[in-house]
């Protein structure tokens, strides 16, 4: 009876460890969408947050769209679980010309403004290509321009 209940004990623990590295290596992109919010530069208003996956991607891209108006000036910041550097995003209008990037003479900033001169659907490319980062949020605020 003891040996059983030995074996049973040694089971669970090497269940515990399996399950607790499992865990670690999961992405909380939730909670780098979160950390990204507050980041946003003084005078945007918070409107969407997008989760970064690496994983959920296709060959580490990751894409979202968002209706953008004319007038408006849109701050989009990331946040990376290892640093943003590598993490790139480019904005596309709606006939896919690239607008606007985060990546400076081959380095990556935590965030842009885009003045928006053309409402319509923009596309959000995230690419993990070049980072260290596997998973990451990224925040999108706005402000409308003054004249």
């Amino acid at each position: 009876m003891t040996e059983i209940n030995m074996k049973n004990i040694i089971y669970v623990y090497i269940l515990l460890i399996g399950a607790s590295a499992y865990s670690y290596g999961q992405c909380d992109s939730k909670k780098q969408t979160l950390e990204c919010a507050p980041r946003l530069a003084e005078g945007y208003t918070f409107i969407k947050g997008f989760e970064l996956d690496r994983k959920r991607g296709i060959n580490g891209v990751v894409e979202y769209s968002y209706v953008f108006t004319k007038g408006a000036k849109y701050m989009i910041n990331i946040c990376g679980d290892q640093g943003i550097e590598g993490l790139v995003f480019t904005i596309y209008d709606n006939a896919r010309n690239k607008v606007a990037s985060n990546e400076l003479n081959g380095k990556s900033v935590r965030g842009i403004a885009y003045p928006c001169t053309s409402t319509g659907l923009y596309y959000i490319i995230y690419s993990f290509e070049k980072s260290a980062s596997t998973c990451g949020g990224s925040a999108i605020g706005f402000k409308l321009r003054s004249s």
